[in-house]
């Protein structure tokens, strides 16, 4: 249980499911996939207890977690906008970001904060 979460680009492409608004080739689904990549171990930690509500990742990582972290463009949403998420059926919310250090902000401060959790 205190092994560092980890999980390559391919990972994230394979074993994740972008869906209303984001595909695997879209910029705003590339972009999420460079800021996850470029997380800590605290910070992987912090975004799985946000998405999944679990700091770890099953045996196997992301190809066995269930269900799939499913990523969605949060409609009418702005660079000033937080991601939000329903955590029972592992459902992201993300608004498409300008850029991949606002995406990186803004992930970051939402799964530091656990209020983000009900929208």
């Amino acid at each position: 249980g205190n092994q560092s979460p980890s999980w390559a680009a391919e990972d994230i492409i394979n074993y994740t499911e972008p869906k209303l608004g984001y595909t695997r080739d879209s910029p705003g689904f590339l972009r999420f996939v460079r800021v996850l990549c470029g997380m800590s171990s605290d910070e992987r930690k912090a975004f799985l207890q946000f998405t999944t509500g679990c700091s770890t990742l099953p045996p196997g990582g992301l190809a066995n977690l269930h269900p799939r972290l499913t990523v969605v463009r949060k409609v009418d949403a702005t660079d000033a906008s937080y991601p939000s998420v329903n955590t029972c059926v592992h459902y992201l919310k993300l608004p498409e970001y300008s850029s991949e250090e606002i995406m990186r902000e803004r992930l970051l401060a939402a799964t530091m904060e656990k209020g983000f959790h009900l929208n």
